[in-house]
């Protein structure tokens, strides 16, 4: 099979130098209009109308990013690093704490940097958990090879306790015996890791016996990482876990002893197709230098077109600025770690902490004003409970009790359920918000149900597809393809066989081509909506697209 990192052009981007922080230069860049991004020069004594003034100011930036704002103090608006004083900086932080503490929000100072005219700089997190929220939640799916380390260090990080040198830490990961006796996760797991305001972390080792629902009360910020599978064999649940789940970042691990090789490349492609920020955790360092692993990384991050250049992070400071550009699309963060000596952990938790979510609060509200869509990812029964279905809301609002169709069945039609009950990372919960994972509990049982079906509003009498239209661009393929074409093609969390039914500019579409076609759904019919991402994969061709139209099955509704 062709890895996914050949389909893409390498020289497509050249490089980019990123945004350079505040240590390696005189000016940030003008400050930006819209986000999260204030630059405010000092706040010394404001008057009580300033104040309010610069209260309402913050709301805004906190609602620009979903819940975190991010103040440079002594910095012009048009990005010039002026400065302050020793007594002015005190002043203006008190300030912010101030101006903070009026909206329920907290203060970090992330770092403060002296300049040549003996005057100083800061940068300030601002932290307010939305009315709406128990957190502030981010999803970063774990990519990488096989035998990488990547349930290791997800053991160490969300367990606490360093690993052995034989595995220990990642035990907990694992949901099957197969996976203990190999090694090797085959299915997607959810684990947590939290932080307090202070942006301590908190995990299952931050007290003696403490619950999943007791790390999610004590955050302020909740990290859930979705442990992909790594080896080959497995790459259908690791592309459904990337699509489906829609996390806001990726982790790609790589081991020091064995280099960027194997399915990373793959794993790579496949994230830079899906526009997932992603920054690179090089692991093992305690047995092999990865000084070659890191000499070869400019290299392959190249090979799959991203435009962006590597920042090896080593110190606090590489944190700060890795984290401001994670969602600009321009710096690779890349850390190296030892899940048994610990070396690098610490850069690595802090840097988790300061990771941007992924979509503004204006969006965000934006989203839960919509019919509720949730996309089904697993389904199983738990003896007396029910049918219990497992996935991400990426619409609307859903509490117990509300009314709503699954579906599509082999006819496209939809069945009306009940919510019963829902759970969030482990924990009861009375309502899910758009944007959020949960498992629901329905009020009966439905035979036949698959994965890749969805939840939907009862109002808007859902109908399945057989037939959609697509702008798809051609990654690779050795030939051409022509109508009649077969390929697995992955929509969020469905996986089936379509078949190119028509091709409407041209007779065929090659490598690096783009044009419009009709696909037919091979086996059922799906339910599926204008604006999805489709990517799709098999021996004989690789490609990316979008949905422009969908054909709705008629007359299916009771």
């Amino acid at each position: 099979m062709d890895s996914f990192f050949s389909l893409f052009d390498p020289n497509n981007g050249n490089e980019s130098p990123g945004s350079e922080d505040f240590d390696r230069q005189n000016a940030l860049p003008p400050e930006p209009q819209v986000g999260n991004i204030e630059y405010k020069l000092k706040i010394v004594n404001p008057t009580k109308q300033r104040f309010d003034h610069l209260v309402t100011q913050l709301k805004w930036r906190l609602r620009e990013g979903n819940g975190e704002a991010i103040y440079e103090i002594g910095v012009e608006d048009s990005g010039i690093l002026t400065g302050l004083t020793a007594n002015d900086m005190t002043a203006s932080l008190q300030s912010l704490k101030q101006m903070a503490l009026d909206l329920g929000a907290t203060t970090t100072l992330l770092r403060e940097k002296l300049l040549d005219n003996n005057r100083s700089v800061a940068e300030v997190l601002v932290r307010k958990i939305p009315d709406d929220q128990n957190n502030i939640e981010i999803r970063v799916a774990v990519l990488g090879n096989a035998d990488a380390g990547k349930s290791t260090i997800l053991g160490v990080l969300t367990q606490g306790i360093m690993d052995n040198g034989r595995g220990r830490a990642r035990l907990n990961m694992f949901r099957h015996l197969h996976e203990i006796h190999s090694g090797r996760t085959s299915s997607i797991s959810h684990e947590i890791l939290g932080f307090n305001s202070e942006g301590q972390s908190i995990n299952y080792n931050s007290s003696e016996l403490i619950t999943a629902e007791e790390i999610c009360d004590s955050s302020t910020k909740l990290v859930t990482f979705l442990d992909l599978a790594g080896h080959k064999k497995y790459l259908r649940t690791t592309i459904q876990g990337l699509s489906g789940y829609s996390p806001h970042h990726a982790m790609l691990v790589i081991s020091s002893a064995a280099g960027a090789v194997g399915m990373a490349h793959e794993h790579l492609a496949i994230a830079v197709a899906l526009n997932v920020p992603f920054f690179i955790v090089i692991t093992k360092i305690d047995l092999v230098d990865p000084a070659n692993t890191l000499q070869n990384l400019e290299s392959f991050i190249k090979q799959v077109g991203s435009r962006r250049v590597p920042l090896i992070i080593e110190n606090i400071d590489d944190v700060i600025t890795a984290g401001a550009n994670q969602l600009t699309e321009n710096v690779v963060p890349i850390f190296c770690v030892s899940s048994v000596s610990g070396q690098g952990l610490e850069l690595l938790t802090r840097f988790l902490y300061v990771l941007p979510p992924g979509s503004s609060s204006k969006e965000k509200e934006r989203l839960e004003q919509e019919p509720p869509e949730f996309y089904i990812d697993e389904n199983f029964r738990a003896g007396h409970v029910g049918q219990i279905l497992g996935g991400l809301l990426t619409k609307g609002v859903v509490t117990e009790g509300t009314l709503m169709r699954i579906g599509p069945m082999k006819d496209g039609s939809f069945q009306e359920v009940s919510v019963k009950s829902i759970h969030r990372n482990r924990v009861p919960c009375r309502m899910v918000r758009a944007g959020q994972s949960a498992a629901i509990c329905l009020n009966i049982y439905i035979p036949n149900l698959r994965n890749g079906m969805v939840l939907v509003s009862r109002e808007e009498k859902p109908s399945g597809s057989l037939f959609f239209q697509a702008s798809i661009s051609v990654l690779f393929h050795e030939t051409a393809i022509y109508p009649g074409f077969q390929t697995t093609v992955h929509i969020g969390n469905i996986r089936q066989t379509v078949i190119v039914m028509a091709i409407f500019s041209s007779k065929c579409i090659h490598t690096n081509e783009q044009d419009s076609v009709m696909l037919k759904f091979k086996n059922q019919p799906e339910y599926v909506t204008v604006g999805q991402r489709i990517l799709f994969r098999n021996g004989a061709g690789r490609g990316i697209g979008e949905i422009t139209q969908v054909f709705p099955l008629k007359n299916v509704h009771d």
